[in-house]
């Protein structure tokens, strides 16, 4: 008996195509958690900070000495510009089953937002609160406890944010899972955690979680608390995308711009959270 199957004729067949993905990025929050600047210009923003006056016990008929009150400078902010293109030929254009002029849109947009998430999240590692943690340790509450202890020693401000590589937060969240017997944890706290793995406050310390913190070559990754003032997030350009038709390539380039600063402002009131970083498994 004669069999007829796939294979006889899956060379005549046209494939079948859905849409095309795009890369996974993670969602960007750092600008929302710092403080911001506008202006124009490329020149440099500049702080400066007051010292301080001294007060002394004295007697009755004594001369106070007067005290100098000057400031010095504390931080720059030195803007830089940002861009990327791409072409699109108008045989791709009208060809292409994908809307690739829309995609290539939307791609340099969410690219250039993750490029200034990543930009301020390297800021952590210039803090100047201290460092809690080690490199190859495993984060706990206590490291956490500790971040938030020194700020408030610092006189921060409150209130206070703490962004953590996910790989930090599952060793955090874990020492409160009800499946971890080995600890004893506050009810509501845990409570918390088993509705919400990634809760949002704890401790009056506001948590959030990014994949787009670097991990080192040896599986670490630094984290932060810190006090808006922190760190500085300075826009000089709203991000800009242009297209511009090139005809004798025959073609679409567009191109997104921006031109800000970013760097630490008060570094004094933020905690670097330095700790192991592995991918969990079990």
């Amino acid at each position: 008996m004669a069999t007829m199957t796939y294979t006889d004729i899956s060379t005549l067949l046209v494939d079948i195509w859905e849409g095309a993905l795009v890369v996974a990025r993670d969602n960007n929050l750092m600008a929302s958690l710092v403080r911001n600047f506008n202006g124009q210009g490329m020149q440099p923003r500049k702080s400066s900070i007051y010292g301080t006056l001294t007060f002394a016990a004295v007697a009755e008929t004594d001369d106070v000495v007067a005290q100098e009150y000057s400031r010095s400078a504390k931080a720059t902010l030195t803007p830089a510009e940002a861009a990327a293109s791409a072409f699109i030929s108008d045989q791709r254009v009208e060809s292409d089953d994908q809307g690739i002029v829309g995609d290539t849109a939307r791609e340099l947009g969410i690219g250039l937002a993750q490029k200034i998430e990543i930009d301020l999240l390297g800021n952590f590692s210039s803090l100047t609160g201290g460092t809690v943690g080690a490199a190859g340790s495993v984060l706990t509450w206590g490291h956490v406890l500790a971040a938030q202890s020194r700020l408030r020693a610092a006189n921060a401000p409150m209130p206070y944010v703490c962004t953590l590589h996910p790989y930090q937060w599952h060793d955090l969240a874990t020492t409160l899972s009800v499946a971890n017997s080995s600890q004893v944890n506050a009810p509501g706290l845990q409570d918390s955690l088993v509705r919400n793995f990634f809760m949002g406050n704890a401790y009056g310390i506001d948590f959030f979680v990014t994949s787009n913190i670097s991990i080192d070559g040896s599986d670490d990754a630094f984290g932060a608390m810190f006090a808006r003032d922190a760190m500085a997030f300075d826009v000089r350009r709203a991000p800009r995308l242009e297209s511009e038709r090139d005809a004798s390539r025959r073609g679409l380039e567009l191109v997104m711009s921006t031109i800000y600063a970013h760097g630490t402002w008060r570094p004094e009131w933020g905690v670097s959270i330095l700790s192991d970083a592995t991918a969990p498994s079990f």
